[in-house]
């Protein structure tokens, strides 16, 4: 019986030793928040065939795919509201933070900031509630430094829900600004 309790013990160090062994990978970060894990082992100085500085093709395509991932990431982060509110959060605020950032880092780009909303309430009172959120997230990008000419702010006010379902999770849900790029 002793000598069990000391095999589990021995194996679950050795499981939790394996996890975080593989956890702790070399990750390299850019200057635009990507992301990407070194499995190289060569501490991030590996390019096409080991070799540092590799060929131009990979190199572009590695800058393409960097930025795709960008595009991707701000694109994919909402930013949620109270029910019947236009006011930001302190997490709505940083959210856009880190949009106007991107965007700072992205001058070419143009955005369009919808606001939506839930289906409760009558059509012309979301597509205004909507056209609120929208307004203050693009009020906020532009105090922030990013030029009004490159947002525009649509409100699509119950129109496009994420969840059509009737539960408060799917209200919550749908109750958001959406950044698309232009």
């Amino acid at each position: 019986m002793k000598n069990r309790m000391w095999i589990n013990v021995v194996m679950a160090i050795l499981v939790a030793g394996l996890f975080f062994t593989v956890s702790c990978a070399k990750k390299t970060v850019y200057s635009d928040g990507t992301t990407i894990e070194d499995r190289s082992g060569s501490g991030g100085q590996s390019g096409v065939n080991g070799s540092a500085g590799g060929g131009s093709d990979s190199e572009a395509a590695i800058q393409q795919s960097k930025i795709m991932a960008a595009k991707k990431r701000f694109g994919n982060q909402d930013v949620h509201f109270e029910y019947d509110s236009a006011v930001l959060s302190p997490m709505a605020k940083m959210v856009i933070k880190e949009k106007a950032a991107w965007l700072k880092d992205n001058g070419s780009v143009s955005v369009s900031v919808e606001g939506h909303c839930d289906d409760r309430g009558t059509t012309e009172y979301n597509l205004a509630l909507g056209e609120r959120r929208a307004n203050a997230a693009k009020s906020y990008l532009v105090n922030l430094g990013i030029a009004a000419s490159r947002l525009t702010a649509i409100t699509y006010g119950e129109e496009k829900p994420i969840d059509s379902g009737k539960t408060e999770s799917a209200y919550r849900k749908n109750r958001r600004v959406h950044f698309a790029i232009n």
